[in-house]
């Protein structure tokens, strides 16, 4: 159930301050809030609750301002809460009607706030916040051109007008692909059939305890001094890991039988949880298999981590991580600086065939095609260079086949290197991203969940670029009216 208020949201002149304390108007988490179109928002977010029973939730405000709090920061959900109830700007910026010192939900809360935003829904925020933001900047520049405008700017905008809908393209994209790591422990197979092997054991201990029968032998000690043979050894042969991997191989095939035979012959019905564990233990168990009698490392779909079956290992080719756990996306940038999520997978996948969506989403938002696209030499594939070329788009980099001897060489050698320098945002993005919005390490353990993280941090850091564009801007007017005032007086 979801209590959809159609009332203004409340403004910064009617949050109820204590007596005593005078908040600062000019606050970033103040114009951080300014920068989100909330009414627009909970009006899409109260379609997420059909029913009109139950306890209400909370608020969309609250849900999501928690969140973009807890992305700046990197606080975990109880010391977010803490954080919240004893800042008030944190407490303005979450919709409350004033400063209160209490807290405004429970930490648990905070899962249930990122299972109900799920990366569909974020998106669309994250469009919604870009497109509001778009038409205020427009609107003012309308009202600077009203006040001061001539008739002759008015004549050089309407030949803009003019030249943009005869070519049918302007502006620039600029897109690349990255990983957003995982917070899991390197995997290694030993260490996976050690963690698969105990696992089934606990479950074969508890279906026994549960349906009194007697434990069969498991033979758990043993296995463990196996493991812990190869573990605790610093220098490991491909001989010695092998005959490890074997032995717990062995044991686990073992354990597979027993809960078999529990299920087939003795009526045992497992919860759903174990169920779900089981499947994922038959699949660690299979793989590794096939890769040890096929004497590989490679194999499709291949699990590394029991916790989070959905991790799929994604080869970068950098220096310092050849390989990363995690969830693979195209990040593209406008010519505004916005950032958006073209595709996000946790399969590996060809990023440049992403482009052509890239493109089609950009007309569809802006109704024409980027005059530009700056991108890495892996989408400069002849499909999508053909596909450029008859939109009359230019593809940055170099052109395939032998380079000009002439003049016009030098021009496309500058060209390019302006395409270059310009490419270089969108690696920017990349870093700010992973260093101040937490996208160098993800720390939620579910798919879903993990994918609303990844939106989360997309929409903090264009909230901070907005944010910080509307606070340098008064920094500017403030210092122009103290030199004009100061010129004045002398």
């Amino acid at each position: 159930m979801y209590k959809f208020k159609r009332e203004k949201q409340i403004s910064f002149t009617d949050f109820n301050q204590p007596l005593g304390l005078k908040m600062n108007p000019d606050n970033r988490w103040v114009k951080k809030a300014a920068m989100i179109p909330w009414e627009t928002i909970e009006a899409e977010y109260a379609k997420l609750f059909p029913s009109h029973t139950g306890m209400p939730a909370k608020p969309l405000r609250m849900a999501l301002g928690s969140l973009l709090i807890q992305k700046q920061y990197h606080y975990p959900d109880e010391e977010l809460v803490e954080q919240i109830r004893e800042n008030p700007y944190y407490q303005y910026f979450i919709g409350l009607p004033g400063y209160e010192d209490k807290i405004p939900f429970v930490p648990s809360l905070l899962v249930e706030f990122r299972k109900r935003l799920s990366e569909e829904v974020l998106n669309e925020i994250n469009e919604m916040i870009i497109e509001y933001n778009t038409l205020k900047d427009d609107q003012d520049d309308d009202d600077d051109h009203g006040n001061g405008g001539g008739e002759q700017e008015t004549n050089e905008q309407q030949d803009v007008w003019n030249h943009t809908e005869t070519a049918g393209i302007s502006g620039t994209l600029i897109i690349d692909a990255t990983c957003a790591p995982q917070n899991i422990k390197y995997p290694q197979d030993i260490e996976l059939l050690n963690e698969a092997r105990e696992k089934l054991e606990d479950m074969i201990c508890r279906v026994s305890d549960e349906y009194n029968f007697y434990r069969p032998r498991m033979y758990r000690e043993k296995a463990r001094k196996d493991y812990l043979a190869l573990a605790k050894c610093r220098k490991r042969g491909a001989k010695k890991i092998r005959k490890a991997i074997k032995k717990q191989l062995q044991y686990i095939r073992r354990d597979l039988g027993y809960i078999s035979n529990l299920l087939k012959n003795n009526g045992v019905v497992l919860s759903e949880s174990d169920a779900y564990l089981l499947d994922i233990l038959e699949t660690v168990y299979s793989q590794q298999q096939h890769m040890f009698v096929s004497n590989t490392h490679r194999i499709e779909n291949r699990i590394v981590s029991i916790s989070q079956p959905y991790i799929r290992p994604i080869v970068r080719g950098k220096a310092k991580s050849p390989v990363e756990f995690g969830a693979k996306l195209d990040l593209s940038v406008d010519e505004t600086g916005m950032c958006r999520i073209e595709k996000l997978s946790f399969d590996a996948y060809n990023e440049s065939a992403v482009l052509k969506t890239a493109l089609e989403n950009y007309k569809k938002r802006t109704g024409h095609y980027p005059e530009r696209v700056l991108a890495d030499q892996i989408y400069r594939n002849r499909d999508n260079i053909a596909f450029c070329s008859s939109l009359g788009i230019r593809l940055s980099g170099k052109k395939l086949g032998r380079p000009k001897k002439d003049a016009d060489s030098k021009a496309e050698k500058k060209i390019a290197y302006q395409d270059n320098t310009d490419r270089i945002e969108v690696e920017r993005k990349f870093s700010l991203a992973k260093r101040k919005f937490g996208l160098g390490l993800l720390l939620t353990k579910r798919e879903d969940t993990t994918k609303a993280s990844i939106v989360l941090s997309i929409i903090a850091m264009n909230i901070d670029r907005l944010a910080a564009m509307v606070l340098r801007l008064i920094q500017f007017l403030l210092n122009f009216e103290l030199s004009y005032g100061l010129r004045r007086c002398s």
